[in-house]
Formats: C-alpha cells, sequence, structure tokens
C-alpha cells in the first residue's frame, strides 16, 4: 500500500484509510464480528490509517476499534475526535472546545481505545463560543504530555485553520470531499497546502451513493440516517443518480466499479490528499482497496470534470442543522 505524508508533519499513513463509524452507528444494521474481521483485513491489505470518534456510538466506536488493534498496535495510524457532546442516552449536547472538556475527553478515548497515546487528535467540529487558539492550546499541552502525537481539525475554515497553525502545528484537516462535494477546493484546501497541512477526506463515496448500489430512497432502510440527508430524500435522488450513472459509465470503460473511480479521483486531487471511505464489511472493504491500482490519465480526468459540470448536485450534503456546525 502506498503511503502518504499528512502535509509536512512528518506521519505518514496509508494512501487509503478506513473509516470506522458506521460499524457503530448512524447506517443500519450492526455486526460487530464482522467490523473486527474488516478491521483485521484492512490492517493485511496494508491500510493502516484508522479513524473513528467518541461520539461514534457514544463510546462503542472507540472500545472496538481498541478490540481490534489489541496485539496489533505497531505500525497503526489511530485517528480519534473530541467536541460533540453527547449524553449516556445518546442525546447531543452541542459542541465543546472549553480546554478543560479538552483533556477530559482525551483521558476517557485513551481509556476507551486501550492505549497511551493517539496518532491524531482531532477536533470534531470548532466550539463558536471557545476561541480556537484556547482549544489548540489545550490539545498542545496532550503532545506535550505524551498523550497525543499530532493534532488535527474537522470541517474548520480556512481562517479557523490558520489561526489553529499559529499556536500549534496542524497535521490534518479532515472535511467531506467527493465528486459530489468539492467546497473545500475554493479556500480549504489552498489554506492547507499553504501551511503544510494535509487533507483527510471523509465520505469520499458520498455516503456511499457514489458506489451506485442505490436505486430510490427505498434501498435505505428505515433507520439509516442517510434518509435524513437532503441529496437521499425523493425530491432530489433522481437528479443525483443522473451523476452517478455518468459516473458507472466512465468505470466501465475503465474497468472498475463505480465506487474505485470515485475515490481513485480523490486520489488524484493531491499527494497530501488521503480519503478514509467507511465500510464494515470486508466485501467493500477489498473492493475499495482496489482504487489504488485504477490510474487516471489527464484525458480521464478531464472527462469526469465535463460529467461533474453537466450534471448539478441537487441539496445540502447534511439537514440545515448541522450545516451551521460546518467550515466554520
Amino acid at each position: 500500500m502506498e503511503q502518504r505524508e499528512l502535509g509536512r508533519s512528518g506521519l505518514k499513513v496509508s494512501a487509503l484509510g478506513l473509516g470506522c463509524m458506521g460499524m457503530s452507528e448512524f447506517y443500519a444494521g450492526r455486526d460487530d464480528e464482522e467490523s473486527l474481521a474488516t478491521i483485521h483485513r484492512a490492517l493485511d491489505l496494508g491500510v493502516n490509517f484508522l479513524d473513528t470518534a467518541d461520539m461514534y456510538g457514544v463510546g462503542h466506536n472507540e472500545e472496538l476499534v481498541g478490540r481490534a488493534i489489541r496485539g496489533r498496535r505497531e505500525g497503526v495510524v489511530l485517528a480519534t475526535k473530541f467536541g460533540n457532546v453527547r449524553g449516556e442516552d445518546g442525546s447531543f449536547l452541542g459542541i465543546s472546545g472549553r480546554p478543560e472538556y479538552v483533556r477530559s475527553a482525551c483521558e476517557a478515548s485513551l481509556r476507551r481505545l486501550g492505549v497511551e497515546v493517539i496518532d491524531l487528535y482531532y477536533q470534531h467540529r470548532v466550539d463558536p463560543d471557545t476561541p480556537i487558539e484556547d482549544t489548540v492550546g489545550a490539545m498542545s499541552r496532550l503532545v506535550e504530555e505524551g498523550k497525543v502525537r499530532h493534532l488535527g481539525l474537522s470541517e474548520a475554515s480556512a481562517e479557523t485553520v490558520r489561526r489553529a497553525a499559529a499556536v500549534h502545528p496542524i497535521a490534518a484537516l479532515q472535511s467531506e470531499y467527493s465528486l459530489w462535494t468539492r467546497d473545500v477546493e475554493a479556500e480549504i484546501l489552498p489554506a492547507c497546502r499553504e501551511l503544510g497541512i494535509g487533507f483527510v477526506a471523509y465520505s469520499p463515496l458520498g455516503r456511499g451513493f457514489l458506489t451506485s448500489r442505490f436505486r430510490k430512497p427505498e434501498d435505505l432502510a428505515e433507520d439509516d440516517r442517510r434518509r435524513q440527508f437532503p441529496r437521499f430524500r425523493e425530491e432530489n435522488f433522481a437528479q443525483n443518480m443522473r451523476l452517478v450513472e455518468r459516473v458507472r459509465e466512465l468505470a466501465a470503460e475503465k474497468g472498475c466499479q463505480a465506487s474505485q473511480l470515485a475515490l481513485a479521483w480523490v486520489l488524484a486531487r493531491g499527494e497530501d490528499v488521503v480519503p478514509i471511505p467507511g465500510t464494515k464489511r470486508r466485501a467493500y472493504l477489498e473492493e475499495n482497496v482496489g482504487a489504488v491500482d485504477v490510474g487516471l490519465t489527464a484525458e480521464d480526468l478531464a472527462r469526469v470534470e465535463e460529467v461533474l459540470s453537466a450534471a448539478a448536485v441537487a441539496g445540502e450534503r447534511y439537514p440545515e442543522q448541522s450545516m451551521r456546525s460546518v467550515e466554520r
């Protein structure tokens, strides 16, 4: 597996990571044994960059990842996040970047993961009521104490990233980036490159939409959170399917799956970009890993651009309330 350095941090990770969120929550169905097998298979294939967060399954996902890497910690690049506060019943209690919360959240994550140090620690969402300088200052003290190796931010604006980097080096910014979500290209990605910050792309498969496995909204289970997302709603679904169909056609010409073309496109955005597609099944993991062998020529990329310019995406990427907390 190709390795990529996150910006100028010195932290090297597999070119493709594994997002573990769906193993515990939000997407229908949970099978811990298959999830554990999927993480083990990822490590066997050279995918050493695992992404979790304290909010996923209200701690369950960190515990699951901790179980999976027990005895295999060496060589694993472990990333987790704090900031989205939840109650024990799963209720969302807001966003916190308060220094005292940063410390307590980190210590709780270390316990659940069963490790002594977190390789990459992200602020999951920016707290509008706490100066980013205060939050990153608290995070930097965790580095000094040896509890965290590198710092990251998620869904932060270019201005916030600049302010944060003035306090302590930021290894990576994690934000949504895919064929149908390209907002970061205007200001955020250029700011990261200027500052030497790596970019970690979450939902590079459009929460599964770009895999072409869904043909209609009803293909999603009743308890699947994606039913609440505008792009999956009936009024937008048909238009977005037209984009997916074109991606599928291009993939067929390349002799690969639509998911592999979508991931290959993200990988081609730069050596400093690392997509972390999420899956809880070995079969889909292996399909995703195949994307690293899909070479896209300049002509291929130009054709993809033609498709994207002709097929506008319908709907926001999050429901209205969640959109208020991104790129902040």
